[in-house]
C-alpha cells in the first residue's frame, strides 16, 4: 500500500515503468484503515486497476487522503460480497509498501473494502479475480525459493493481453477497459515505490 501515489494533472496515476492500465471504474467508495492523521477514511472516487496494482483516486480529498495505491502481490483475503441490503462489495486485506531502511513491525496491514455505489460489477469483479490470480500465480512459478519480501513491481511481468481479449463486458457495469493506454503520449513513468523523483523514459 501506498499512500496518495503520484497522478497526472488529469488524476490518472503516474504509471511504473511497463506498467498496462486495464480498467478504471467511477462510482465506487473506498473504506480503508489505518491511514496516518484520520485512521479510517471513507472516500468516493474512481478506481484503476493495473497489472501492478489497483489505485483508488478520491473526487474530493478527504484531509490528506488524495489517493491509495495497493500493489495487487501485496493484497490477499479478497472476496466479492453480494449483501441483501447494502452494495456489492470487494473486501480484502493490504500489505504495507515498506522503505528498505526501515523495519516492518513500523507499518500496520489495512483492511479494505471497495463499494461499487453505481451500476453492476460483472466487468471489474472478473476482471479484477483473474488478474490478480494470475499475477501470484507467474510471481510464484518465477520466484520459487526466494525471499517472501517480494518486488511489487515484479507483476508487471504477467502478461495480460490474452485475458484482456476474452474480458466479459457486462452492459449494467460503467467500467471502461482500455484498449490503449491512456495518457501514452507522456512519457512520464515511475521506477520504484520509494520517494524518488520520476523520470522520462526515451
Amino acid at each position: 500500500m501506498a499512500l496518495n501515489p503520484q497522478l497526472f494533472p488529469n488524476w490518472m496515476p503516474v504509471p511504473f515503468t511497463n506498467e498496462l492500465f486495464v480498467l478504471a471504474r467511477d462510482g465506487v467508495e473506498l473504506h480503508v484503515d489505518k491511514i496516518p492523521g484520520t485512521n479510517q477514511v471513507k472516500a468516493r472516487g474512481t478506481v484503476y486497476l493495473s497489472n501492478i496494482r489497483i489505485v483508488f483516486v478520491a473526487s474530493k480529498p478527504v484531509g490528506n487522503f488524495v489517493a491509495f495505491d495497493m500493489p495487487l502481490l501485496y493484497i490477499h483475503d479478497e472476496k466479492f460480497n453480494q449483501p441483501i441490503f447494502h452494495c456489492n462489495n470487494i473486501s480484502g486485506f493490504v500489505e504495507p509498501v515498506v522503505p528498505e531502511n526501515e523495519h516492518r513491525a513500523l507499518y500496520s496491514t489495512h483492511s479494505f473494502k471497495i463499494l461499487f455505489k453505481e451500476g453492476g460489477c460483472g466487468t471489474f469483479v472478473p476482471l479484477f479475480l483473474n488478474l490478480i490470480s494470475s499475477v501470484r500465480q507467474y510471481n510464484r512459478q518465477s520466484n520459487v525459493g526466494t525471499e517472501p519480501r517480494v518486488d511489487p513491481l515484479q507483476a508487471a511481468q504477467t502478461p495480460v493481453d490474452e485475458m484482456m481479449r476474452h474480458a466479459y463486458v457486462d452492459p449494467n457495469d460503467p467500467t471502461k477497459i482500455f484498449l490503449q493506454q491512456p495518457n501514452s503520449e507522456c512519457q512520464l513513468r515511475r521506477r520504484t515505490y520509494h520517494s524518488q523523483p520520476v523520470e522520462h523514459s526515451n
